[in-house]
């Protein structure tokens, strides 16, 4: 290398550089340590009025103190020991007087301007008390997206555990998947399926683990699917000519409602308008797991609107046409445990029962119009109701905030009707705390998401409505809304399937076509395929095309038949035309009776 016509490279003395930075950041410790004494030194006398004369000892043990870190340690912080004065007070000639412990609690960190803590600290108190006072503010209501999911009934939404996915379902039997982040802002589902063929979807459900979903239909058979929305399995379809219910092996008519277990993952229920609320295991198809069988005040059999399992998944409830709500423990399928006759009126579908999420209060929204919270330990009364809620639809749901403060349900209009609104009562007073209009059609599904803390609507016209705040809010639609939308590239149709073989020989390799325009001006200049059609032959055939009477036998009749130009305007004379030459010539019927 002796040649190397480069420049000759800088040398550094490392060891004396790192000396200098440690001396550096030990003097500005000390002074930051001793400015500090002496605060705490005017306070002290300030507020005592005692003289105190400890102040100088202290600084020098501070200063002892400093130089006894171990020196590699000093070295690796070099400069940064400025930002961070309290390590160098830390050593381990350390005085272990009270005084000294209350200064490391004291001051941990950078040192903080004066009163700057105190005010920060008042703020968020005061800004959280005015939350808890206010619960309006949590609502994250201040934006909205709206995504088409088709033109009819929004009856069945899902969110994934993680909020990533959203899943929609119709009465249009489709069922639309959206990723908000893979979505850009034209908003598209990336899949839409029908996996129930022609039956309207009920309900949608993520398990607790995210990695299946639970599709209820209109029929008789509940489906899973996976994420990507493949089938995972279906429940076996009952014999429903056996009487007893328990007898067998699935369901027997439509279904209304279903959900997962919230601990095991592997479980799931569904109700139908079999009188049976069934649990089953995904691992097994062939036979429901567990049948609970609600009665009415006489014993007889009544079809439950909807069920849910508690939040321990401990109790299976449900909500029954006659109006009542039975709760049975898991484990034992015979005898209801909790019962409450006349929840609501008898007749009208109860759409919705769910637990808060602390699980002491179970809240039902009623098909006649009221929405009640219970406490299911005295269930002979609601602890609270509201009323005035129209709801049209058998799926029209209720849910609690994520705090468990809140409680939430949208409301039926008519067409032409108004607009369908979301309502937040508090669960405490139930007082309405808040509305929302949504759309000028009815409210049917609403969803608050814990872990997003979004608002998701699926509404009587078609739309899935994703309320956020951009503050209060995480990921979900905040992802989406910020992605630009991808240019559309213009498909070039192609005027001919071409077969692409890659690997022929050139001989044999027909050009790629590049665009119509360009093949439709090179055909242009074709002879072959722009000439002009022939007309049609008229008469006799010539150059080699038959003529339009062609030459078969019936052809030729037809064409006689219709040269033939008699005059039948007189029918008496056509009918007596023969009569002269018959009767002077018999020849069928006089020679017959002659003999």
């Amino acid at each position: 290398f002796a040649s190397f016509p480069g420049k000759k490279a800088r040398t550094f003395d490392l060891e004396a550089m790192f000396e200098q930075t440690r001396r550096t950041a030990v003097e500005r410790s000390r002074k930051v340590l001793e400015a500090r004494e002496r605060e705490k030194e005017d306070q002290t006398e300030k507020e005592f009025r005692i003289p105190c004369t400890d102040s100088s000892a202290s600084a020098s043990s501070a200063t002892r103190a400093g130089p006894t870190l171990p020196e590699r340690y000093l070295d690796m912080m070099g400069d940064s020991m400025y930002h961070f004065p309290y390590l160098s007070a830390k050593g381990p000639t350390e005085d272990t007087d009270d005084d000294d412990d209350d200064d490391d609690e004291e001051f941990i960190g950078p040192p903080l301007p004066p009163g700057f803590k105190d005010s920060d600290d008042d703020n968020d108190n005061d800004d959280t008390e005015e939350e808890d006072n206010n619960p309006v503010k949590k609502i994250p209501d201040s934006h909205e997206i709206t995504l088409q999911h088709g033109t009819k009934t929004v009856s069945a939404l899902g969110l994934d555990p993680s909020g990533a996915r959203l899943i929609t379902g119709g009465y249009d039997y489709d069922v639309k998947f959206w990723d908000f982040a893979g979505m850009d802002a034209s908003l598209q589902a990336f899949r839409s399926l029908q996996p129930c063929e022609c039956h309207q979807i009920k309900s949608l459900q993520y398990s607790s683990t995210g990695d299946v979903i639970l599709v209820v239909s209109g029929n008789s058979q509940a489906k899973v699917l996976d994420r990507d929305g493949f089938p995972v399995m279906e429940c076996i379809k009952g014999d429903q000519y056996i009487v007893d219910m328990t007898n067998t092996k699935g369901h027997t008519a439509m279904l209304n409602s279903g959900c997962w277990h919230p601990k095991i993952k592997e479980e799931f229920l569904t109700c139908s308008n079999d009188g049976t609320v069934r649990t089953w295991d995904v691992n097994n198809e062939k036979k429901h797991k567990s049948v609970f069988k609600p009665r009415s005040v006489q014993g007889k059999r009544v079809i439950p609107t909807t069920c849910t399992y508690s939040r321990d998944g401990k109790l299976i409830a449900a909500g029954c046409q006659d109006g009542s709500i039975q709760i049975w423990d898991r484990n034992m399928s015979v005898h209801t445990k909790f019962h409450c006759r006349q929840a609501h009126a008898s007749g009208t579908d109860t759409s919705c029962l769910t637990f808060s999420y602390d699980g002491t209060v179970l809240a039902s929204r009623g098909g006649d119009d009221t929405l009640k919270i219970w406490d299911i330990r005295q269930f002979k009364k609601p602890l609270n109701s509201a009323d005035g809620l129209p709801s049209f639809f058998p799926m029209t749901d209720c849910c609690f905030s994520p705090d468990d403060k809140i409680l939430v349900t949208g409301t039926s209009v008519k067409k032409g009707g108004g607009s369908g609104k979301l309502f937040f009562f508090y669960r405490e007073t139930f007082q309405k705390l808040y509305e929302i209009e949504v759309t000028d059609a009815s409210v049917v599904r609403c969803l608050w998401h814990p872990k997003l803390n979004q608002i998701m609507v699926g509404t009587g016209n078609g739309l899935a409505k994703v309320y956020y705040d951009p503050v209060k809010s995480q990921r979900g639609a905040k992802l989406c809304v910020v992605k630009t939308k991808r240019k559309e590239r213009q498909a070039e149709t192609l005027t001919q399937d071409y077969i692409i073989t890659p690997h022929a020989l050139p001989m044999f390799r027909e050009p790629r076509q590049r665009s119509t325009r360009k093949q439709l001006e090179k055909d242009r200049l074709d002879p072959m395929k722009s000439h002009k059609p022939e007309p049609p032959v008229a008469g006799a055939g010539r150059g080699g095309r038959v003529g339009t009477h062609g030459v078969t036998l019936s052809s030729y009749i037809v064409k006689n038949i219709a040269l033939d130009k008699t005059d039948d305007s007189n029918p008496r004379e056509a009918i007596l035309r023969h009569a002269k030459e018959a009767e002077e010539n018999p020849y069928w019927v006089a020679p017959a009776y002659a003999k």
